[in-house]
């Protein structure tokens, strides 16, 4: 698999676990305030990292390391992604899977396999026409709605989480997203940070306050009770 970068122990990109964490290049969104620009158009320009490096370093520490996330970019992009999954898994590694949820197909494949641990799924906007906006893809977010059923059925462990740009959501539209997975196991508020956004007017964007963001994950607790904020 095309392997861009890799974080060898992190305590934050999975809540409760230590993990290592791998990139994998090229995205079909083009979210204005992606803070991973480099993955996503300049890919390239970056070392491929043979995986080979990644299985020797794991293994040496796998006392340690409980997990690995596979993250971008969009990994489910990738045609090899089931197949790298299933080595991780016989190397006796737990695996968290991070997507923009916009190939329901490859999710159907995975959970049905039982490769996967735990999801983290972007939700980008409401599913209507604002997805365009916060995308930048032609996408039905009829699509977005298969790989949201399908978690919230799946009974795996999984997260959608939301990163809140005041120039693309209002907080009313992040509550609308939250009325959207009534029930869903966790709803993630995280903080924009403008910072090698892919639209560089966005690094002039302030964020919510504190105060606001607090009100906006109290508001969304009456769809999804355990709502929480990271960053904010």
């Amino acid at each position: 698999m095309d392997i861009r970068g890799f974080i060898e122990t992190s305590f934050l990109d999975w809540d409760g676990k230590i993990a290592s964490v791998i990139f994998v290049p090229g995205c079909n969104f083009r979210c204005p305030f992606c803070n991973n620009a480099v993955l996503v158009l300049k890919a390239e320009s970056l070392p491929s990292i043979d995986p080979a490096l990644i299985d020797d370093f794991i293994l040496k520490r796998k006392d340690f390391i409980d997990g690995v996330v596979i993250t971008g970019g969009e990994p489910t992009l990738q045609a090899d992604l089931p197949a790298f999954i299933r080595h991780l898994k016989s190397l006796g590694f737990l695996v968290k899977l991070d997507t923009n949820g916009s190939n329901p197909a490859m999710l159907k494949d995975l959970l049905d396999e039982k490769l996967l641990d735990y999801v983290a799924m972007d939700l980008k906007a409401p599913l209507n026409e604002k997805y365009l906006a916060a995308t930048g893809a032609s996408l039905d977010p009829g699509t977005i709605r298969q790989s949201v059923d399908l978690l919230m059925g799946s009974g795996i462990d999984y997260e959608f989480r939301t990163t809140v740009c005041p120039a693309f959501l209002k907080s009313e539209e992040v509550l609308d997203i939250a009325r959207e997975i009534p029930g869903a196991k966790k709803f993630v508020l995280q903080q924009f940070v403008p910072k090698d956004t892919l639209d560089p007017g966005l690094l002039k964007v302030r964020p919510y306050s504190k105060d606001d963001f607090v009100k906006m994950a109290a508001a969304c607790r009456d769809f999804v009770k355990d709502t929480i904020i990271r960053g904010g």
